[in-house]
């Protein structure tokens, strides 16, 4: 049996019209799992006064955020956090959020509005940067 070329088109856009659905569903699963996983991300809390001099990298990824952070803590006192990579869509006025940081010697600070899930991010790259698992992994105790 022949097809028609009327028909091959229409098939033709029939099965461009399914993947157009499959990869729609399938992104907007991906972004229900983003939001999922901020909204379910904890901050825990450091003792930063007792972490030890050092230079420490953490990072954390939520797939549509991610954030890799160096935080330098100095006498019990965070001195200093640099940003080395944040993939963050419409975020990029988070990464101030080190400057509240580092202000107010604690991780759990208020998040930058209107990007707030890429401060919670930020927050939790820190908040790993500093953990006891991370201290070790860099070398320190």
């Amino acid at each position: 049996m022949r097809l028609s070329g009327k028909r091959i088109f229409l098939c033709t856009i029939v099965l461009l019209f399914l993947i157009a659905l499959i990869c729609t569903a399938a992104y907007l699963k991906s972004v229900a799992d983003y939001k999922r996983a901020v909204k379910e991300t904890t901050l825990n809390d450091v003792d930063i006064s007792a972490v030890p001099d050092g230079v420490y990298v953490g990072e954390y990824d939520v797939n549509f955020i991610y954030a890799k952070v160096e935080v330098t803590v100095q006498d019990g006192v965070i001195t200093d956090i640099t940003i080395l990579q944040h993939k963050n869509g419409r975020g990029k006025s988070a990464e101030i959020i080190t400057d509240r940081i580092i202000e107010e010697q604690k991780i759990d600070v208020d998040a930058i509005s209107g990007a707030t899930n890429s401060s919670v991010v930020i927050k939790k790259a820190v908040e790993n940067a500093l953990s006891e698992k991370c201290m070790q992994n860099n070398g320190i105790r």
